[in-house]
């Protein structure tokens, strides 16, 4: 096993930093093993590191820091029942590739594919779609270093598998993934300009009769951009905008014009609400027709703070007036446009799906706003969110602790319990945890 001098580590979004006391690079499931249990031993705590895209401190390691690229790649693959069994490092932007020769994909995936399927999955990832779960729930069995050291394999009827697939890292380093896959299938996209109130008055019909529905508001305007994804058979041919068109929508203005136009309205806050008219008001329609995972996946190079709650499905349209009065009752310039997506609820113990049809929420600054700004910004939209019962995405910022978390997932101290077998000495503590799960 590789032990190399701690650096500092800083997250995707620098939301998140630390400079843990020792960093291992193990490369077999005996070597983690073995290193959990020292740890244990001398009461240190131990933390894996995925890729970093998690916007809360979720991975921050102050003791032990643990990189997963030892564990990438094909463990197993079960054709007949449509299964494959995956390193806990390897990315999702990896898992395509691998899959197509199988004739097989992924249920359902988000819009952005560098995170490691362990972090991914245990913090909650998700696309949209009102039929579909996040990517936990593709889950199907799991294999850990628990908190003292010893590997556990926790499978499809085991009942502790409701809380290791969405584990937050708190019961232990995940190694192997089980997923659950599908055939392979395309997808024909729709994006278009759409009204915002009339957008936001018929989301939940959109979602309701659409495979994979989503929405973008630009505030200070009108103006909206709708997504509309529907399934097809995987022999569909591409078709929609050639090379050289989708790389000038998608590079040149989604990413290099649009990175200009941020840093332009981070230093004169003013003329954010033109810029976003301008912004609205260009949005041209497009259809195209891909294999799913490149519909699903954007490039994201904007680097931005995010939060996102999950709320009642039926509570979004309302919700989103109250953000939208909130902005401009405060006065804030905000850049980045506001994403709404859904989900199909779930039966896992802390997924923000938990019992419930799901709406999403995430609102955005970007990194270079001002810090004081965004941070009350976040404040007034959490305080929104909180009034619908919201849950945070446990992947993005939020302040929630577990006094309020407990009163909107049932089955909260049902995970607790399994976390006090799994890791009685809280070997994978963190700030974090401690705040979220309570000490």
């Amino acid at each position: 096993m590789t032990k190399t001098a701690p650096a500092q580590w800083t997250n995707w979004g620098g939301t998140a930093s630390c400079t843990p006391d020792s960093l291992l690079v193990p490369q077999s499931i005996d070597e983690l093993a073995a290193a959990v249990h020292a740890a244990a031993e001398r009461g240190a705590t131990v933390k894996p590191v995925g890729a970093g895209h998690s916007f809360s401190e979720i991975a921050v390691a102050p003791g032990v820091q643990v990189a997963m690229s030892g564990f990438r790649g094909v463990r197993d693959v079960d054709l007949p029942n449509k299964r494959i069994t995956l390193g806990a490092g390897t990315n999702l932007h990896q898992i395509p590739g691998i899959l197509e020769p199988l004739g097989l994909a992924m249920t359902n995936l988000g819009d952005v594919d560098r995170q490691t399927v362990s972090g991914a999955t245990s913090t909650g990832t998700h696309g949209t779609g009102g039929a579909f779960g996040g990517i936990s729930t593709q889950i199907r069995g799991v294999t850990l270093v628990d908190g003292t050291g010893q590997v556990r394999t926790v499978g499809e009827n085991d009942p502790d598998l409701k809380a290791a697939a969405l584990g937050l890292g708190a019961l232990g380093i995940i190694t192997d993934i089980t997923l659950q896959l599908v055939d392979a299938y395309a997808i024909q996209a729709v994006e278009a300009p759409a009204d915002a109130d009339e957008t936001i008055d018929g989301f939940l019909d959109n979602v309701a009769n659409i495979d994979h529905y989503e929405f973008y508001w630009f505030p200070h305007t009108a103006c909206a951009l709708t997504k509309t994804n529907t399934r097809l058979p995987a022999d569909t041919p591409s078709s929609g905008p050639g090379r050289a068109r989708r790389y000038l929508d998608d590079e040149l203005i989604s990413n290099r014009l649009y990175r200009v136009l941020c840093g332009i309205s981070a230093k004169q806050p003013r003329v954010v609400p033109t810029i976003n008219q301008l912004a609205g008001r260009v949005l041209s329609a497009r259809t195209y027709t891909d294999r799913s995972d490149k519909i699903f996946i954007s490039n994201r190079d904007v680097r931005f703070r995010e939060i996102e709650y999950a709320i009642p499905l039926e509570a979004v349209p309302e919700a989103l007036r109250e953000v939208r009065a909130t902005i401009d009752r405060r006065g804030y310039k905000v850049s980045f446009p506001i994403e709404v997506r859904a989900a199909a609820a779930d039966d896992l113990l802390l997924s923000t799906a938990h019992g419930r049809a799901t709406g999403y929420i995430a609102v955005h600054r970007y990194v270079g706003d001002d810090l004081p700004d965004s941070q009350a910004y976040f404040r007034d939209i959490e305080d929104v969110m909180i009034a619908h019962g919201g849950r945070p995405h446990w992947g993005k910022m939020h302040t929630r602790d577990a006094d309020y978390l407990r009163g909107v997932y049932p089955r909260f101290d049902d995970f607790l319990a399994v976390r006090d077998r799994f890791d009685p000495q809280r070997t994978f503590a963190n700030p974090y945890l401690r705040t979220a799960l309570g000490e």
